[in-house]
């Protein structure tokens, strides 16, 4: 990919995580004003980090930034130690990208004793050392819900940026982008995107209990006839998904199709969708902003990855 040469922006040092090597070079390919820098990434015998900043004292005034993958709570704390370390060395300035914010999913407490590690995730963050340009941006997608940019103290300015725009190019890129419907799997998913997709027919839809079972039904909208994209923000397991389809296939959708911005799938349950004709979806979209899910599925079909890349080079220059 060729670089585009800009002016009136700032150069921007970046550092990244051993998971997400491949993206931070997608990412400084899009711009001449992004440089790589590196990080030796050692252990001692005991398990405990061993890390060291290599040319430290050459990004004393300079804009840095930290390309983070929190995929694992094993790897969460070697990160925190160099994202607490940046800012203290007489940078210009400091961004941490975490395109997925990992704990998302676990915002409240429903009955005594529930533990909110989503808010303990956020004062953690926020307790970056504040660099010499001020507080820490924090470029975060999708963040899953949308009270959470309350849980941030000020010493961080969270940046909530989406993958949205990168589903509509491609959809736009299709033959029959005439006929497609976005499909919501629940009034969550219809609220965090609908005002971003209102080009799009839509459908919603909603999950009910029967029993101990959850069945998922058509609340309001028609995909008879139409190539179907389901929209949300992440995906585990992938059941809702499946059950989607399966319900928007039995009221006439053409075909079927999703979008996640996150694809976590723990337990390698992403495989569910590469067998069996995955599942009866056409096509499913993710982003890089979980790298290693990236790398065990490749190029399988139904799967296809929007780059965050260009996105997150636009964002560092805010």
């Amino acid at each position: 990919m060729e670089k585009k040469e800009e002016t009136g922006k700032k150069q921007v040092l970046l550092f990244h995580c051993v998971e997400s090597e491949e993206l931070a070079r997608k990412v400084a390919a899009h711009s001449g004003l992004i440089q790589l820098q590196s990080i030796k990434w050692r252990s001692f015998d005991d398990g405990f980090p061993n890390l060291f900043i290599n040319n430290a004292q050459e990004i004393r005034g300079q804009h840095v930034a930290f390309l983070a993958s929190f995929s694992s709570p094993s790897v969460i704390f070697e990160q925190l130690s160099v994202i607490y370390a940046l800012p203290r060395l007489f940078v210009a300035s400091f961004t941490l990208v975490l395109a997925y914010f990992p704990t998302g999913s676990f915002e409240r407490m429903e009955e005594e004793g529930d533990v909110a590690t989503a808010f303990t995730m956020a004062r953690i963050l926020s307790n970056i050392p504040i660099s010499r340009g001020g507080p820490t941006s924090l470029v975060i997608y999708d963040i899953h819900a949308l009270q959470e940019r309350f849980y941030f103290g000020d010493h961080v300015l969270p940046l909530f940026e989406t993958g949205i725009p990168l589903l509509k190019r491609r959809l736009c890129e299709l033959p029959e982008s005439e006929k497609i419907v976005v499909a919501f799997p629940d009034d969550g998913a219809w609220k965090r995107f609908h005002k971003l997709l209102d080009n799009f027919p839509a459908v919603v839809c909603t999950k009910v209990r029967e029993g101990d079972k959850r069945i998922v039904r058509i609340k309001e909208g028609n995909p008879s006839g139409c190539h179907v994209v389901i929209v949300d923000d992440l995906v585990q397991s992938g059941g809702t998904l499946i059950e989607c389809q399966k319900v928007l296939a039995a009221h006439g959708a053409a075909k079927v199709s999703a979008y996640v911005t996150h694809a976590v799938f723990p337990k390698r349950s992403w495989e569910r969708f590469t067998c069996n004709n995955g599942e009866g979806f056409a096509y499913f979209w993710i982003t890089d902003s979980c790298p290693h899910t990236v790398k065990a599925i490749g190029n399988q079909a139904p799967f296809e990855v929007l780059s965050l890349a260009g996105s997150i080079a636009d964002a560092l220059q805010i």
